[in-house]
């Protein structure tokens, strides 16, 4: 299977890392940089076994990282950049962070005001009573990275042997036509569910790249009802919309 992707709902490596803390409930004045340094690193890895296209910067802050973790390693005689007045090592990234963070909460905050404004006029019909409705926060901080550690969990499930390199083929239209028909007969799916029938890997990540596919041309939604819960997965066209549906998937891949 030979497929790369490039996702617009992908994003910095700055948001992996506020991920990361935020999950891990991290002080970001002083991160673990050997744990920070692993997490992101696994993430790396598990994005190149996608064969994802992996953005330049990614990989500069792999080698960030790395280099801090080294010279947090060495006592101050043998750190050959001297921090003579004490400035520790972090100090440079965490401003990075907290000056990202700030940034991405103040632009946070101005989609909500847009969003609220636009709903004075257009309020959109209710949701089933289960979901939440289109005008509520539907995404708690949800990222692809949120994504990802589910898929690695999936992963991990797998036994090892069935990692061995197989002559198997993987048609990720097939899956995407396999996910699509499931959430006709339902409101929405947990993520796992999508994976109760793959035995090998090259099944898993087919499974997962369809469903990428579907998240970025809007076909289907994820969303999690309290922050860092299960996923769900649902669909995210009206019945009005389901005749343009098959053309835009046969479209997926041209």
């Amino acid at each position: 299977m030979s497929y790369q992707i490039k996702l617009e709902i992908f994003e910095g490596p700055m948001d992996l890392l506020l991920h990361l803390i935020k999950k891990h409930e991290l002080d970001i004045y002083s991160i673990p940089i050997a744990l920070i340094t692993q997490q992101y690193l696994e993430y790396i890895d598990l994005m190149k076994s996608l064969d994802m296209e992996i953005a330049g910067d990614f990989l500069v802050m792999a080698s960030t990282l790395t280099h801090i973790k080294s010279r947090m390693l060495l006592p101050p005689a043998e750190n050959p950049e001297g921090d003579e007045d004490g400035v520790d090592p972090r100090a440079e990234l965490i401003r990075r962070l907290l000056e990202y963070k700030s940034f991405k909460e103040a632009a946070g905050s101005l989609g909500d005001k847009e969003e609220t404004w636009s709903q004075v006029y257009t309020r959109q019909a209710e949701a089933a009573p289960d979901l939440p409705a289109d005008d509520e926060p539907l995404l708690f901080d949800f990222h692809l990275f949120d994504l990802l550690a589910a898929l690695k969990d999936i992963m991990a499930r797998v036994p090892d042997a069935k990692f061995e390199i197989t002559a198997e083929t993987v048609s990720i239209t097939e899956k995407i036509s396999h996910i699509l028909a499931r959430l006709e007969t339902t409101d929405s799916l947990l993520f796992v569910e999508l994976f109760e029938n793959s035995t090998t890997r090259l099944q898993v990540i087919g499974t997962f790249l369809a469903l990428l596919e579907l998240i970025k041309t809007r076909v289907v939604k994820a969303f999690q009802i309290e922050q860092f819960g299960a996923i769900r997965i649902m669909k995210a066209v009206t019945d009005t919309q389901n005749r343009d549906q098959d053309t835009a998937t046969g479209n997926l891949f041209g």
